[in-house]
């Protein structure tokens, strides 16, 4: 993604608030590698058309899930692999991460799944279609944990009817934290969309899918929680 476009001030004007900052920090050898040599297999270009999931995996009838914000990728490459039936599509804005998962896509010869670079908003709304998703994962977002940063979290109530319509019925959305204050605002958030349900009496046990990251192993040793929100949709 080229992110040294000039905008005009009227684009700055009308630009919404972003649940990110680009920081797209210095690329390893092996994630300037795969970014050259592995995009062209495994990453599709953002465009306004919307995508036929179906060819964009070569197989129809596997499950479809949507992983928003994947870091480094080392989550998603696990859950792929352990995962071979069903079909991953990996949004991420920062490019090492969309280098580092490549890189692991290339190393565990996985072929469920495909990655773009972009606005998961602008993806969302341009390129997949209506009831199109079986499953949404949005791992450790950024918690923006400042109370006047709290418009920047990603979820926020007119999103989370955006990943709505994006879902088939009985499709789910999965969203881990970290942090306590931000469990409980997703918590108050999806708890109250008429098109979810909730698939515990609060917070869910964390499936067997996603794996334990090594931060989260070292946070959990220093006492520190985290929390599984799981809902389907109606």
């Amino acid at each position: 993604m080229n992110t040294n476009i000039i905008e005009s001030s009227e684009d700055l004007k009308q630009r919404r608030i972003r649940s990110f900052v680009l920081r797209q920090g210095r690329l390893t050898k092996g994630q300037e590698k795969a970014l050259t040599e592995s995009w062209p297999k495994f990453g599709i270009d953002y465009a306004p058309v919307q995508m036929d999931l179906s060819q964009v995996f070569w197989r129809k009838d596997s499950p479809k899930i949507l992983e928003i914000g994947f870091g480094m990728g080392e989550t998603t490459a696990k859950i792929a692999q352990s995962m071979p039936n069903s079909d991953f599509l990996g949004v991420e804005v920062h490019t090492p991460g969309v280098g580092g998962l490549l890189k692991l896509v290339e190393e565990m010869s996985l072929s469920n799944v495909r990655i773009i670079q972009h606005d998961v908003v602008d993806v969302l709304n341009h390129m997949i279609p209506d009831c199109a998703l079986d499953g949404i994962h949005i791992f450790f977002p950024d918690p923006w944990h400042k109370k006047r940063h709290h418009k920047r979290r990603l979820i926020q109530a007119e999103f989370v009817k955006l990943l709505c319509t994006k879902l088939k019925s009985g499709g789910y959305l999965h969203v881990a934290t970290d942090w306590q204050d931000y469990a409980e605002w997703v918590f108050d958030i999806l708890k109250v969309e008429p098109q979810l349900e909730n698939t515990a009496a609060d917070y869910a046990p964390k499936p067997d899918y996603r794996p334990l990251t090594k931060f989260e192993n070292r946070g959990i040793k220093l006492g520190h929680g985290v929390w599984d929100l799981l809902f389907t949709r109606k």
